[in-house]
């Protein structure tokens, strides 16, 4: 790893992705793929290329990413969080307009726990009067 290279770690549900941007000619990759290979779904690759798009730095950066975790819609919002905040790393200006976009901001929702006596987190067992 270089020394102008920039990690950063997201994370969303269970999905945690270690994201390193270095000054490049915009390829992304994910485990070792191109981003679009591997996320799949058009939807779930433009989320992770927003931040880019939202600083106009789509060309300007290589970023490689490790993700782990999740499925794959958790994993792209995590590294959507990833790539925000290594931006943010190299250029502390583009901050208000991430901020302002709201990619900076950690995604808390997560499942809910299954509680005991009841077959899942909210549903009951059908009540029976007699």
């Amino acid at each position: 790893m270089s020394e102008n290279t920039h990690v950063a770690i997201g994370r969303r549900k269970r999905s945690v992705a270690r994201v390193y941007l270095s000054p490049g000619k915009g390829d992304i990759s994910v485990n070792g793929q191109p981003y679009k290979d591997y996320l799949c779904r058009d939807v779930l690759a433009t989320i992770v290329s927003q931040p880019l798009v939202e600083v106009e730095a789509a060309g300007s950066f290589d970023i490689n990413a490790k993700v782990y975790g999740g499925g794959l819609t958790g994993q792209a919002g995590a590294l959507r969080l990833g790539i925000a905040r290594a931006l943010i790393a190299i250029t502390p200006s583009y901050r208000p307009a991430l901020k302002k976009a709201g990619f900076l901001t950690r995604d808390a929702r997560v499942v809910e726990r299954k509680k005991y006596g009841q077959p899942g987190a909210r549903k009951r067992f059908q009540f029976s009067k007699r």
